[in-house]
This record gives C-alpha cells, structure tokens and sequence, in this order.
C-alpha cells in the first residue's frame, strides 16, 4: 500500500474531473514592484500541466 505524499497533498489539489490545480509562485515578498495586473494573475489558481501531473498523481494515491 503505497503512502500519501503530504508535502504534495500540502501544495496540490485535485479537481472533481480529476485534474491537479496549483498555486503561482512570486506573492510571497517584493510585492511592491508588481503590477496590480500581475499581483491579480498571480494570485490566482493554475492548472499543473500534463507532463507533469501523472507523477504527482501518483504521489496522491488517495485524492489528496
């Protein structure tokens, strides 16, 4: 039986159609040199791409 990876299941979660959504580096510090424009894309939810979204699924065998 294979272990949930939390330091995965910390950072990603699972969609209900099944796809991983991701936070956007960069609005941790130095906010004061960004765009608002880009503070606002920044700050929302991305999709992990395909490539790569197997090998963190199977990380979450579980759902996350």
């Amino acid at each position: 039986m294979q272990k949930t990876k939390k330091s995965i299941a910390k950072r990603f979660k699972i969609t209900g159609s099944g796809k991983l959504i991701r936070r956007s580096p960069g609005m941790r510090h130095l906010l004061s040199s960004k765009s608002r424009k880009r503070k606002r894309r920044l700050s929302q939810p991305k999709l992990v791409s395909e490539s790569r979204a197997p090998s963190l699924r199977s990380a979450m065998p579980f759902g996350g």
